[in-house]
């Protein structure tokens, strides 16, 4: 099967799962194009490992049968960056003698895949994550979809090509030090850096295992944001993961304050084109209402000189150390002579570095105190592949002087496009927070980008206006289910037969205990319990009418009842809890986080 190729045809996650929904296209014509595509663009050097394109197609055709509204990424196709297990794929981080066969998804994959997703390839990287320019790589260099002569930007550079040139919708990136920013500029594209353990690394080759984020990009921050919400949540098989659901979209704030360096702080490496653009950039924030408050970038400064100068060289040194002693030569030259110098730190360099590191943490701390968010330049300039492959250490270097101080200090990142420069070179801007505030950076960069009017990619499309945010007041009401009325269970229709619509998917505070009740058809109940005694339970938030509510809440049989349940992120929503009286004979199944992981395990046994 081919499905017809032209501008007509939908580009973004949102478009795609729509026309899906509407039977306008199918998921395996979505994914006969994406083949499509790959061969017509004919750049070898983006994916390590293509999925056979009948087996993809076979896969997208069985999604037919399951329930479209309850998958949010219904027949999108999606690439890896191949330092990323995904079945069915060798994981090489761009390095042959590395390359083993994984017996598993990774947790983002298989997350990924259980919302709809079809992988279909592994893409090219700077050889075991480390670079930012999309060079070192025994596979070649991808070509940058927006300008051929520059580099693609690293280290996640067949992923964000991949994007850039229209070939996926959504490709996983990893970002340590900037890897999932800094290509997202150079090819005109988002690129969303989670907060740290928001994401289970669960799977992923490391490069810093304290620092390392797998990272999203798309063509637009909704469909960031839409992919990081399928993937987000705790991960027993990642210590490091937290439980950071993303939260609500709103909004863009009346009163928001945006953090700029001080006048001669920039450094921009005598790039006039990007100064400019920055500029421009700042303006246009200012015409859209928020207000730019100076703050002082050096301490960022340092906190970036301590990730190549300090100890946390000694974390790539980990990964590659058996390969470096058995088969040197396998491993790039550039890549061989940075994790080299891990071998030498000291545990007194090590507790120096950490001691230093927590003083500029909390000097970042007061700096967001009157601050909502940091607006960068994504990367001070750019450049062309023949410049980077004669000065290859020093041009890389420059690359992340605005990325790689972020996961040292616990920041997530949201990079936007901002301009098209005249030279024809993408220029972008990053979005800085504290861990946790993934939802505002979403919200407040997906105005800035609308406002841009830049189109989506390399490919010329233009974006499409903004969607409406989901309606939480006024007529409509939140409630929030826990159990047999989540998307594609048992009693999901009772929802959609009275018009609800999914607003999001979330977790509990971890104030609570869920039990499997005695009642057919299967049904859990939630129990608020003494803080510190519970766990944080997955639920979902649907929206309802208010004469809707009322017949819902009407036909609620005892022992479930509707009280007022504490989210995550703080904020508080009507939903099912239960009468504690019934829970005599229940199970308690608050170790599997949710209904979904239970009545998956029940299923199997």
């Amino acid at each position: 099967m081919k499905a017809e190729m032209g501008a007509e045809q939908p580009e973004t996650i949102a478009a795609i799962v729509a026309a899906h929904r509407a039977g306008t296209m199918t998921p395996a014509q979505t994914v006969a194009r994406t083949y499509q595509r790959i061969r017509d663009h004919n750049d070898p050097a983006i994916f390590i490992s293509l999925r056979d394109e009948k087996d993809a197609i076979a896969e997208a055709g069985k999604l037919a049968a399951k329930d479209a509204a309850s998958l949010p990424l219904y027949g999108v196709p999606v690439a890896v960056k191949d330092n990323i297990d995904a079945l069915g794929f060798p994981t090489t981080a761009a390095c042959p003698a590395f390359s083993f066969a994984p017996t598993h998804d990774s947790t983002a994959v298989e997350r990924l895949r259980a919302a709809g997703a079809i992988i279909i390839g592994k893409t090219n990287l700077d050889q075991f994550a480390t670079g930012l320019v999309g060079v070192r790589s025994p596979y070649g260099i991808p070509r940058n979809s927006v300008r051929a002569d520059l580099i693609p930007g690293g280290s996640s550079s067949g992923s964000a090509v991949a994007v850039g040139a229209g070939l996926v919708p959504l490709s996983l990136g990893t970002d340590t030090a900037g890897s999932g920013r800094v290509p997202a500029l150079l090819n005109n594209i988002v690129g969303l850096k989670p907060s740290l353990g928001m994401i289970s690394t669960a799977g992923l080759v490391p490069a810093c295992r304290t620092l390392d984020c797998i990272s999203v990009f798309a063509l637009t921050v909704d469909d960031a944001a839409l992919a990081l919400s399928v993937m987000t949540g705790p991960d027993q098989a990642d210590p490091f993961s937290r439980d950071r659901p993303l939260g609500a979209i709103t909004p863009l704030p009346a009163n928001l304050r945006l953090g700029v360096p001080r006048n001669g702080q920039l450094i921009f490496f005598g790039d006039k084109k990007a100064e400019a653009a920055y500029g421009e950039a700042l303006k246009r924030w200012t015409t859209l209402g928020a207000e730019l408050v100076e703050f002082d970038l050096e301490p960022f400064y340092e906190t970036a000189r301590l990730l190549y100068e300090g100890p946390w060289v000694a974390e790539r040194y980990l990964v590659i150390k058996n390969l470096l002693a058995s088969a040197p030569d396998s491993i790039h030259p550039v890549t061989r002579e940075i994790t080299a110098a891990g071998a030498r730190l000291t545990a007194a360099e090590t507790f120096s570095a950490l001691y230093r590191l927590q003083g500029l943490r909390k000097i970042a701390e007061r700096t967001f105190a009157n601050i909502d968010a940091l607006v960068l330049p994504t990367a001070p300039t750019a450049y062309t592949t023949a410049q980077v492959l004669a000065n290859p250490v020093e041009l890389n270097s420059r690359l992340g002087t605005y990325t790689n101080f972020v996961n040292l200090l616990d920041l997530c990142g949201l990079a936007v496009p901002a301009a098209m420069r005249t030279d024809g070179t993408p220029f972008g801007i990053t979005l800085l927070a504290p861990a946790g505030r993934d939802a505002m950076l979403a919200s407040i960069g997906r105005v800035f980008h609308a406002d841009t009017k830049l189109t989506l990619g390399a490919k010329g499309v233009a974006q499409a206006p903004l969607a409406a945010l989901a309606r939480s007041s006024g007529d409509e009401i939140p409630i929030a289910v826990v159990g047999a009325h989540l998307s594609g269970m048992a009693l999901n229709g009772e929802l959609k037969t009275l018009n609800a619509k999914l607003i999001e998917a979330t977790r509990t505070a971890p104030d609570y205990k869920l039990y499997a009740l005695k009642t057919t058809p299967p049904k859990p109940g939630l129990l608020r319990v003494e803080a510190g005694t519970g766990a944080s339970i997955e639920l979902e938030i649907w929206s309802l009418s208010s004469s809707a509510f009322g017949k819902f809440v009407n036909a609620i049989p005892a022992p479930m009842a509707i009280g007022t349940i504490r989210l995550a992120d703080g904020r508080s929503v009507k939903g099912f809890l239960v009468e504690p009286e019934a829970l005599g004979a229940a199970r308690d199944i608050t170790a599997y986080g949710g209904w979904r992981a239970y009545m998956k395990e029940a299923a199997t046994t």
